[in-house]
């Protein structure tokens, strides 16, 4: 179910077919036969369904003729009825466990397929609206082609065959009566293809104006502190109550203008309405003689049947475009562009070479900045040093600083650690090489001792609770009700900066030659900060080091610092050194550490 199975499937369709299959045929393609089965045995449940009334009404017609009933006329439509209330709802869940097996089998053979897919995707991808495209692809979409597979398909097959066989049993015991009965059932369907007419349209304006509300109702929450310190939450709430009365205002007339229309549809479509209008005229045919009364019984009982689709036709049509839309999103999810893999070379040693470097994200789309953010880097470093990068915000440094991992691949020049081009080596050894540690830190809701062994498994629980030693959260995660095995999320709550030093611990853990930090103390607070920087310490002994930072002051000791500008690095050497030069870290330096009050200069 990958891209590739996807074309395939699409070009060994059928040759010379005149349409590409829809992304829901190519989705339903391995399980088509289990859901066509379903589909039948559905509407053959649907059929025996009908059994019991037809029996009953043939009885009818047996009991009410002249002279007394024939025992050998009587027990085999006894029979049949009862027949066909045990087979009915057998073929019935015969149907469900088809489809739902059927179901099964497909969600999980695209879910396996989107895991594999995504496992090639940049990781750079997720940082944008990929997450959030993942989810809806892996639990909201399928589940929409779940209710196609597994309930609208089998109910539209009982949608069909009720009315069906219905209207041949009816139209063959009296067809006067039959048109008769369609009568409604036809100004049912008119009244109802009346309402529904220019629906889009108003659809579209429905989701207009919803989204105006809750555009309005999210940016007055979000708001809320603002507007209200500087006396704008007046303005604030009557964008908001605008949003809301334009709504009401739309909904009403639209319901005015079709409630109506659609309540005569309803009631004309509606069981009791074809029966009595059955009845009505059975009765008058009968008195005339046109009928007998054997088939006003069978009207009573069948007749309703007709209208059986118009109850539930309208919501199944909207699962069903539900479906194709899901399944579009999941086709166009399975098209994201992977990272070709590494051809298997092998690092030898740690040094990190960006030769020429160019990069520029994708202009819309999942990176949605365009431009370009890097220019022509070249930088080298060294085998256990400390390279720092620093800048204005937008000079490139995180996007310099990911590019060892592949989030993304260079779009010129290129990335080497080790003598071998990242573009290269094989995934695994790739991530066996490079760690990070960035910001924003990822805790899964798994135990402690599960997230700092993430990226080494079988590390054994005293390995990992040395790496804990050594990046100061030890005492933290002892504290906690069960220790190590206490579960983030359930009873193991975490600050930023406890979560932080278990991300240290995690990277200690993995014991990669080659580290990436971004940010890491950004957001915590001072005490945080001093326990990271020396859990940082211990986390940078003896490897490559790659450090973004804003705050120089967190960079003074690094045996290298990198100045970056409009993506490009336009100045290179030690903090002192950087300093003397007077150049542009200089002037970054005095715009963070201003001269003290009294005049005796600058902190350096």
């Amino acid at each position: 179910m990958s891209t590739a199975t996807l074309k395939s499937a699409e070009a060994g369709t059928a040759a010379g077919a005149a349409r590409t299959p829809s992304p829901l045929g190519v989705l339903l393609r391995p399980v088509k036969g289990r859901v066509r089965a379903a589909v039948a045995l559905q509407g053959l449940a649907a059929a025996l369904g009908l059994a019991p009334l037809i029996c009953l009404a043939e009885l009818a017609r047996v009991l009410l003729a002249d002279g007394p009933a024939d025992p050998a006329a009587v027990w085999p439509l006894v029979a049949g009825a009862l027949a066909g209330a045990v087979a009915s709802p057998a073929a019935g869940a015969a149907a469900t466990l088809v489809g739902h097996l059927a179901d099964n089998d497909m969600q999980l053979s695209v879910r396996r397929a989107l895991v594999r897919h995504l496992g090639r995707v940049p990781l750079g991808w997720f940082a944008g609206k990929g997450s959030g495209r993942v989810k809806k692809a892996l639990h909201d979409d399928i589940e929409d082609v779940h209710s196609l597979v597994a309930h609208t398909l089998p109910d539209l097959a009982s949608v069909v065959a009720v009315p069906a066989v219905a209207l041949v049993y009816l139209a063959a015991v009296d067809w006067r009566l039959t048109l008769v009965a369609l009568v409604p059932v036809a100004g049912g369907v008119l009244l109802f293809a009346r309402a529904m007419a220019g629906s889009m349209k108003k659809m579209a304006e429905y989701a207009e104006a919803m989204g105006a509300v809750n555009t309005a109702a999210v940016e007055f929450v979000n708001g809320i502190q603002v507007v209200k310190h500087f006396g704008g939450h007046r303005r604030a709430h009557e964008r908001f109550t605008r949003a809301a009365d334009a709504f009401a205002d739309f909904f009403a007339s639209w319901s005015r203008s079709t409630t109506p229309v659609t309540v005569g549809s309803f009631l004309l479509l509606s069981a009791p309405t074809v029966a009595v209008a059955a009845v009505a005229a059975g009765t008058a045919f009968t008195l005339l003689g046109w009928s007998d009364p054997a088939s006003v019984v069978a009207f009573a009982l069948l007749a309703p049947a007709l209208c059986a689709p118009m109850n539930v036709i309208g919501s199944r049509m909207q699962q069903i475009q539900a479906a194709t839309a899901a399944a579009g999103r999941v086709a166009a999810l399975l098209d994201t562009p992977v990272l070709p893999e590494g051809g298997g070379a092998r690092p030898q040693g740690s040094r990190v070479v960006f030769d020429g470097v160019r990069f520029a994200y994708p202009d819309g789309g999942d990176g949605e900045r365009g431009g370009e953010a890097l220019r022509g880097v070249d930088l080298v470093l060294e085998p256990g040093t400390v390279t720092a990068l620093v800048g204005p915000s937008g000079a490139g440094k995180t996007t310099l600083a990911t590019l060892p991992a592949r989030f993304h691949d260079a779009t010129a020049g290129s990335v080497s650690i080790g003598g071998a081009d990242v573009r290269d080596i094989p995934a695994d050894e790739l991530y066996r090489t490079v760690g990070f540690v960035f910001q924003e830190v990822r805790l899964l809701r798994e135990s402690v001792a599960d997230n700092i062994a993430m990226g080494r498994p079988e590390a054994g629980r005293a390995e990992v609770e040395a790496a804990a030693r050594a990046a100061r959260i030890a005492e933290r995660i002892e504290a906690l009700p069960r220790g190590y095995d206490s579960v983030v999320g359930e009873d193991a709550e975490l600050s930023g900066g406890e979560a932080q030093r278990v991300a240290i611990a995690r990277a200690l853990l993995a014991d990669t030659p080659v580290l990436i930090l971004d940010e890491a103390t950004a957001a915590v607070d001072p005490v945080s900060e001093a326990a990271i920087q020396d859990a940082l310490g211990e986390l940078a002994r003896g490897r490559t080091v790659l450090v973004v930072a804003h705050r120089l002051a967190t960079v003074t000791g690094a045996d290298r610092i990198a100045v970056m500008e409009a993506g490009r690095v336009v100045e290179t050497g030690t903090h002192r050194e950087l300093l003397e030069r007077g150049g542009r870290y200089a002037g970054l330096w005095r715009a963070q550490h201003p001269p003290e009050p009294d005049g005796t200069g600058e902190k350096q």
